[in-house]
């Protein structure tokens, strides 16, 4: 176990530095520069150089790279190019909003998950298995963008039950951001929630058609602890996997939820960053989501070998 986490820090540590890398310079082969986004197309070329020099656009890339790796070494991410403000207050005041969504997203996604895995597997073939994957091959299907229109169509418009924007900034208390999260919190869930009950139904029917399990059957085990304590743990690992995945898409990939729904979140920043190549807030941005993709990762692996007993000898 301790080998396995201090390789992955390793492998973690290189992962940011080779990120961090391939972002600079892709950010900078796009066209134009930061300088030319804040100033519009009215700026004349003395503004330019002015405003250049100012946010040291005018150094080679190379150095200016550098002095940004010596800085981030050091827990100086530097400031923002737009918005003149530190790029860990700026970020974090972002990553703050996408960590109280995500955190409301995982208190439905993971009894739904584990929920409608196990029934669906248990009543393989009957009419709930049916129903249930139709609505999990519907939620694989159709774009999260689509169930999050439908969703503020009927709950926000025609009913009135819910806010159609998701104004995080402006709720007042605990319930009251609850309420306002609830929609994009259900179009999430429901995107996330259809791979894992398909990854968990599959892997949960064979493990059940398995010899050991048939065995402890056989003995007079009760269904249900031969359901949780023989077959879950043998079948939860790949569902794990697909919930670090998911996690990590949950904190940077949902862009369109959060435009659906003008959520002040983590990705819009970053899509608002590139298109203005602010290049100190778009690597702060994206080596937290390394980060967070490598953490959910390593916990998933970790609790596959804690579940799985055979699994602590291969690692």
């Amino acid at each position: 176990m301790a080998r396995l986490i201090l390789s992955r820090v390793a492998l973690a540590l290189i992962t940011l530095l080779v990120v961090s890398l391939i972002l600079f310079w892709c950010v900078e082969w796009l066209p134009g520069d930061a300088a030319t986004r804040i100033l519009g197309r009215d700026a004349t070329p003395q503004s330019l150089a002015v405003l250049r020099q100012k946010l040291q656009l005018n150094l080679p890339a190379a150095t200016r790279y550098l002095h940004w790796l010596t800085a981030a070494l050091h827990g100086d991410f530097g400031r923002s190019l737009v918005a003149d403000r530190s790029v860990l207050d700026y970020v974090w005041g972002r990553a703050v909003n996408t960590l109280g969504l995500a955190a409301f997203v995982l208190a439905l996604y993971t009894p739904l998950s584990l929920g409608l895995g196990l029934w669906t597997a248990v009543a393989r073939g009957r009419a709930a298995d049916h129903l249930v994957s139709t609505f999990v091959i519907f939620g694989m299907c159709v774009p999260e963008f689509v169930i999050g229109i439908v969703l503020t169509t009927i709950f926000a418009v025609t009913l009135g039950w819910f806010p159609p924007l998701a104004l995080i900034d402006q709720a007042h208390g605990f319930f009251e951001a609850l309420h306002v999260l609830f929609l994009p919190a259900i179009t999430l869930t429901a995107a996330m929630t259809a791979y894992a009950v398909r990854m968990m139904r599959e892997n949960l029917i064979d493990v059940l058609d398995s010899g050991y399990v048939q065995m402890a059957r056989l003995k007079g085990l009760p269904r249900r602890r031969v359901l949780l304590h023989h077959a879950l743990p043998n079948a939860i690992a790949p569902a794990l996997n697909v919930t670090a995945l998911n996690i990590a898409w949950l904190m940077g990939g949902i862009v369109v939820v959060e435009t659906v729904f003008n959520f002040p979140g983590l990705g819009r920043l970053l899509v608002d960053s590139i298109s203005l190549k602010d290049v100190p807030v778009i690597l702060a941005a994206s080596l937290l989501l390394t980060v967070v993709y490598v953490l959910c990762n390593l916990l998933a692996d970790i609790a596959s070998l804690l579940l799985n007993p055979k699994l602590r000898g291969v690692a």
